[in-house]
């Protein structure tokens, strides 16, 4: 006792001027009513060690960079609340333009190309709304800088007349980056360097920077991926700490702890995924339960290697996803468990998070559980061998034993898409692209893959158990990411309804829109022949969804609750839920989780973005590929449809490779072309011709240009004359 004692009282002497936390600053600097200088706080908590100085001034730049507090020119630091300042992360626009996503979630503000020319595409500031543009949107002025979101940039080196300047790959990035003499090493004129800024811009003078790597040249293969990953700022390489904790696990899974798992190696679980997957996440198994059905969803039991506060979760933590690309991955976990110990392979023990359900014959769950458990993947199926099955085809690819447990999971997919068509969930049917790269790095064949039974009966048993998830979540009041899918944005689906209503279409206002009339207007529109430009018109009018722990809901889906635990090896958010799930299932109660809601919160602003910017590198990888596909069929004659009408022209598809260009609205022979929104097309004023949304006509490739990673059409019928060649490929750079 006197020992602890002791303790006490040496830990409180050691503590005697603690650095404040957030909260107290924030209150004394509203109390004070004034800018205070670091003195005044040193002074208020009693810092003399210069360390514990160092320690206050480090908190309070954390706090200029969260946007709390803001440095003035005076060295004082003040309110941002009292300033009437909104603070924000910088999204640039390839036109120069941009705008600021408000902290506090409300509507973005506008920000002009004069305001950007000091500011990057990722920048956090703090910003004074002055009034409304001329489209009514909020506009603002730049009054500080709190981070920087970009340090380096890749792009194209050109050298003109002495003068060394990067063009950045990354459309959001409008600025030029000069390179002074002697800061461009050994790179030369036309080749893909990495630049690391030295000067930021400000309102007059342009951003100046280092070359600091040389990546090679626009025409070496394999190099769009690279780019993208530079540009976007995806980590690629591990750290020794991550590497070593990784491989510290071995390959086998240990049998300490197996006996306090349900031990499921006897069952049928099956992994289904594409042929050329390399982590699976997920198994299922299905038999007949009474009138329904049990089906099991087994899923990788990450949570159990990767611990909170660990290398290799913070690592999780700034990769947020991995990024798949047509030539590689970019894994969020090492692939001594992505592909290895976590991975559910065949015929191997694997640790995994169950959620067990019994499933009425209507597709909706009575009942579900989750434990802990140990399994053997009994079969990795893919796709095609599952639809061929059950398409009665090929069945001998399958091994006998499983033709029955393929039939119960037919059975239950049937049962849950039932229930999907009741609840009225958004069925958009769109086809994906496959790049196929060959081993010199080229583009082999693009195509357009249409979905399949297998990828349906899978996504139904994901979906229930991520429903299943969400609940659980909610039912002990944990906090956990849901995956919430707003309403569509009102504006952009008027723009929709006016142009469906053209059509004869019946489509209910903005303020009153459900998911079941989504379904019933592609129902309206399946027969006819510009159905897959509507459902891409009507995608483009939705919501992009988002990470959170506030649940609104899953619109798209129609479901009132709805979270990611399926993929933990190559999502974070889903690694969340399963430890939420694990803590409460170890007897645990929310007061002692090791999340907070805020945050909670943080860690979901972080997971969407990460999210996005994943999507946009893959985009702008494909873009590129597609592009380099193209090069040498500028002449060709393709088949086409119009899924994009804008005042500047009509965005075709060529429909066999899902490959987009544009016909720009001067390339349009013999009249003036005007934009007609209510029925999405471009109408001649003299002749009266329309070129309408949905409409199917053919293109000739008139350019292909890699910079931009654009591709310009023309019509073939629009009576200029053109006629369909084929031209010599030329490399436009």
């Amino acid at each position: 006792m006197a020992k602890q004692k002791k303790n006490e009282s040496k830990k409180s002497k050691s503590y005697k001027h603690p650095i404040p936390k957030r909260g107290k600053i924030l209150a004394f600097l509203r109390d004070a009513g004034r800018p205070l200088t670091l003195d005044a706080l040193f002074g208020e908590y009693g810092l003399k060690a210069p360390e514990k100085k160092k320690l206050l001034v480090e908190k309070l730049r954390n706090m200029v960079r969260a946007g709390q507090i803001i440095e003035n020119r005076r060295g004082e630091f003040c309110l941002i609340e009292r300033l009437n300042l909104v603070t924000g992360t910088v999204s640039g626009h390839r036109d120069g333009f941009g705008f600021v996503a408000r902290d506090d979630g409300t509507e973005d503000v506008y920000l002009s190309a004069r305001e950007m020319r000091a500011l990057f595409d990722g920048d956090r500031v703090a910003i004074k709304v002055v009034g409304n543009d001329r489209r009514g949107r909020p506009e603002g002025k730049l009054v500080e800088v709190l981070q920087r979101g970009v340090r380096e940039i890749a792009g194209q080196f050109i050298r003109e007349r002495g003068i060394g300047v990067v063009i950045p790959d990354n459309p959001r990035l409008s600025h030029r980056v000069l390179i002074a003499k002697g800061a461009a090493g050994n790179a030369k004129h036309g080749q893909i360097v990495v630049a690391r800024i030295l000067d930021y811009p400000t309102h007059v003078e342009q951003a100046t920077g280092e070359i600091i790597e040389v990546m090679g040249h626009p025409d070496d293969k394999g190099i769009a991926t690279d780019i993208a990953i530079q540009s976007h700022g995806i980590p690629t390489d591990w750290p020794r700490e991550v590497t070593e904790q990784a491989e510290a696990f071995g390959s086998e899974v240990p049998k300490k702890g197996l006996h306090e798992r349900v031990d499921l190696r006897d069952t049928h679980l099956l992994t289904i995924d594409g042929a050329d997957a390399r982590d699976f996440d997920d198994a299922v198994f299905c038999e007949p339960a009474g009138d329904g059905f049990r089906l099991l969803v087994a899923i990788a039991d990450v949570a159990h290697y990767v611990e909170q506060s660990t290398p290799l979760d913070e690592q999780a933590v700034r990769r947020g996803t991995s990024v798949y690309f047509p030539d590689r991955v970019v894994p969020m976990l090492p692939e001594a468990l992505s592909n290895g110990l976590c991975s559910l392979n065949p015929n191997v023990d694997r640790l995994c998070m169950v959620c067990e359900m019994r499933v009425e014959p209507d597709g909706k769950v009575a009942h579900a559980k989750f434990y802990e458990a140990v399994m053997q993947s009994f079969a990795r199926l893919t796709y095609t061998q599952v639809s061929n099955f059950l398409d009665g085809e090929k069945q001998e690819e399958v091994r006998s034993e499983l033709h029955q447990d393929l039939q119960n999971l037919r059975l239950v997919f049937r049962a849950f898409a039932t229930n999907r068509r009741k609840r009225g969930a958004v069925e958009l049917d769109i086809p994906q692209t496959r790049i196929e790269i060959g081993k010199d790095g080229s583009v082999q064949s693009i195509k357009a893959v249409q979905r399949n039974d297998a990828h349906r009966l899978i996504e139904e048993c994901m979906i229930a158990a991520n429903v299943q998830a969400a609940k659980f979540i909610l039912k002990h009041r944990i906090p956990g990411l849901f995956r919430v899918h707003a309403k569509p944005d009102p504006d952009r689906f008027d723009d929709l309804r006016q142009y469906l209503v053209s059509l004869g279409l019946k489509v209910p206002h903005s303020d009153h829109v459900k998911p079941r009339d989504f379904s019933k207007m592609i129902e309206q529109v399946s027969d006819r022949p510009d159905a897959a430009a509507i459902s891409m018109a009507m995608l483009r009018s939705m919501s992009h969804a988002e990470y959170t722990p506030k649940n609104i809901g899953h619109f798209g889906l129609a479901l009132d609750a709805y979270a990611h635990f399926t993929s933990p090896i190559r999502r974070y958010p889903d690694l969340l839920v399963h430890r939420a799930i694990r803590h409460i299932l170890r007897g645990g109660k929310a007061g002692n989780y090791g999340y907070k809601s805020d945050k909670m919160e943080q860690l979901g602003t972080i997971c969407s973005a990460h999210e996005r910017r994943a999507e946009e590198a893959t985009r702008e990888v494909e873009a590129w590929l597609k592009c380099e596909y193209m090069e040498d069929k500028v002449g060709e004659q393709f088949s086409g449809v119009i899924t994009g009408v804008t005042s500047f022209g009509a965005f075709v598809q060529i429909t066999s490779l899902q490959i987009d260009g544009l016909v720009h609205v001067s390339s349009l022979a013999n009249d003036y072309y005007q934009f007609d929104a209510g029925s999405q097309s471009l109408v001649g004023e003299k002749t009266g011709k329309r070129y309408q949304l949905g409409e199917s006509l053919e293109v000739v490739v008139a350019k292909v240009d890699l910079e931009t990673k654009r591709i310009d059409f023309h019509l073939v019928d629009d009576g200029s004359g053109r006629t369909s060649r084929k031209r010599k490929k030329k490399r436009r750079r």
